[in-house]
């Protein structure tokens, strides 16, 4: 694909009298259907983690993602794809949200099918929409350079038919993150062709990708405009491509998407964005970001992001005397004191029935396991 370099240069030229414009057409799609495993005991299955206040800051992870997004898009096009167990607690943290911009999903299908969703339902509003996708477990530190990066992408993948993903520079060799690979730039500077993903390296290449220096990571955040993308996704919901497509041309009723969703949802293949769309198209970009950005969908990231105590020790709102222990993160509940002595390099985290104290680093597998096992031995009761 050629870029329109002076398309895209024009939009940026003639910005203030655009913005109107822009804002009619720009959407946001947050995501938040997850059960949260990576972040266990902590996150369990009935409250995952989006839904917790985990830093004891007063606002949830989810309240923090829209309040985000709703300083530069519209309250009105921002949209909540969340599972229709979690529901009542999008309705009960961000009252503020028309319900019929929480799309309830049936059955637990990954983030593609739920895209998908989003996707033929904005189209049917509005033909010319460029959207941005943002997953609800994340820290921004920078939010005017965010704010920035997110309009100058929606402004990218408006006057081009491509997938725009946001990349950041590794700052460690971090095996839990996915990687992006620079190509040729494109005529926006700061935008690179995709070379190539890679989903959770394992340390060593990890290392070599971030010495390389033409990898970044992936923020998981994308940007596309909303016919490309419904094009894109029709592998993925083929029945509902097919049958919203001729519910267009009939005339769109939301009744009958809510009546299709419940009949083709559960049919959908168990896709993410990354392996289902991402890293089968061609025209995929990346744009260089900084932003300050961190995953906190799992402990060790946590730990990375944030300021360190004495010893290197993380304690996150909770009351712990720490002695002769290093390198630790701790999370407990608020009426819970922690007592831990010679303790190096490692998980300490209770909530409800679950105490969980293992390694620190690459704590996901790890976890994984755990859960896969007491789930197997002890039921659901623990998880």
């Amino acid at each position: 694909m050629s870029i329109n370099k002076y398309a895209y240069l024009r939009i940026r030229k003639n910005k203030s009298v655009n913005t109107m414009l822009e804002n009619k057409n720009d959407y946001c799609v947050i995501l938040a259907g997850g059960k949260g495993r990576r972040l266990w005991p902590c996150s369990r299955e009935d409250c995952p983690k989006q839904f917790i206040d985990f830093f004891s800051t007063g606002r949830t992870q989810i309240q923090q993602t829209y309040d985000r997004m709703s300083k530069f898009i519209p309250a009105e096009k921002i949209y909540i794809c969340t599972n229709k167990e979690y529901t009542h607690y999008v309705e009960e943290q961000l009252p503020e949200v028309n319900k019929q911009n929480i799309l309830s999903e049936p059955v637990a299908r990954n983030t593609a099918p739920s895209v998908a969703w989003a996707a033929y339902r904005i189209g049917h509003l509005n033909r010319n929409a460029r959207m941005v996708v943002v997953p609800s477990d994340q820290a921004v530190f920078k939010e005017e350079e965010f704010e920035r990066n997110v309009l100058d992408g929606l402004n990218f993948v408006g006057s081009n038919n491509c997938l725009l993903t946001m990349g950041v520079k590794p700052t460690r060799p971090e095996p839990g993150y996915g990687y992006i690979q620079l190509g040729e730039e494109s005529a926006q500077k700061g935008v690179y062709k995709v070379k190539s993903f890679t989903e959770k390296p394992d340390r060593d290449f990890a290392k070599m990708f971030m010495e390389s220096g033409e990898f970044y990571w992936n923020t998981g955040l994308f940007l596309s405009n909303v016919l490309y993308l419904g094009k894109c996704l029709k592998g993925v919901f083929p029945i509902g491509a097919e049958w919203l497509e001729k519910e267009h041309a009939n005339g769109y009723s939301m009744e009958t998407e809510l009546q299709m969703i419940e009949q083709c949802f559960p049919a959908c293949p168990n896709l993410s964005i990354d392996y289902g769309i991402l890293d089968k198209n061609e025209n995929v970009y990346v744009m260089q970001c900084d932003f300050g950005w961190a995953d906190l969908g799992m402990w060790h990231s946590i730990y990375e992001s944030m300021s360190r105590a004495k010893d290197d020790n993380v304690v996150i709102a909770s009351h712990a005397l720490l002695d002769n222990s290093k390198g630790n993160i701790v999370k407990l509940p608020d009426d819970h004191m922690g007592i831990i002595s010679g303790l190096e390099g490692y998980i300490v985290a209770e909530k409800g029935n679950v105490l969980l104290v293992c390694k620190k680093e690459d704590s996901s597998a790890l976890i994984r396991k755990y859960i896969n096992e007491v789930q197997v031995k002890y039921g659901d009761e623990f998880i």
